[in-house]
């Protein structure tokens, strides 16, 4: 493989995603984030809105439960299975297109488990943005027009599931 591959994990309101589409254009290679969804649902033909109700969440207690008693958690089940639309196939669906993506272009991509989905992949470096909570306040604030309260409750919100999330499709890993 001649192309390489930058993942970006970030913490909410930390500028990682605009810090990624900045390195896209001076790299003058492409930038996914929501895009992996739009492309997912193209491929399996299951509504796009489904894709981004689970975009980096979990949902539920007991769905996570069930999904966490699920034998084939990697395998990406036919339209006829009645798991077809889970939360799990839906990822197994992201997971693919991620790794396509990796094998056939230079490529930035935020979020979804990518740095663990490419982790044994030798063309991709993986990288996490983080910044100070005032930082993320003082963004968050900016960029959505709500209160510093809010802001803080959504910070420590999306930290959250997204955390959960990833731990959940990673087995743990962190």
């Amino acid at each position: 493989m001649d192309n390489f591959v930058i993942t970006i994990a970030r913490g909410f309101g930390s500028g990682g995603k605009q810090i990624g589409l900045a390195l896209s254009k001076q790299l003058g290679i492409p930038c996914y984030e929501s895009q992996i969804l739009s492309m997912a649902s193209n491929y399996s033909g299951i509504n796009k809105d489904l894709f981004f109700q689970v975009d980096e969440k979990l949902r539920g207690y007991h769905l996570i439960k069930r999904l966490m008693k699920s034998e084939n958690k990697d395998d990406i089940v036919e339209p006829t299975d009645k798991s077809f639309i889970s939360d799990v196939n839906l990822y197994n669906i992201q997971a693919k297109i991620i790794k396509e993506l990796a094998k056939q272009q230079s490529c930035i991509i935020i979020g979804k488990c990518a740095n663990h989905l490419l982790r044994d992949y030798n063309n991709t470096v993986s990288v996490y943005i983080e910044a100070p909570r005032a930082f993320c306040v003082k963004n968050v604030i900016e960029r959505l027009g709500v209160t510093e309260e809010e802001a803080h409750r959504m910070i420590h919100q999306t930290d959250r599931y997204r955390a959960d999330y990833y731990k959940y499709y990673t087995g743990g890993e962190t």
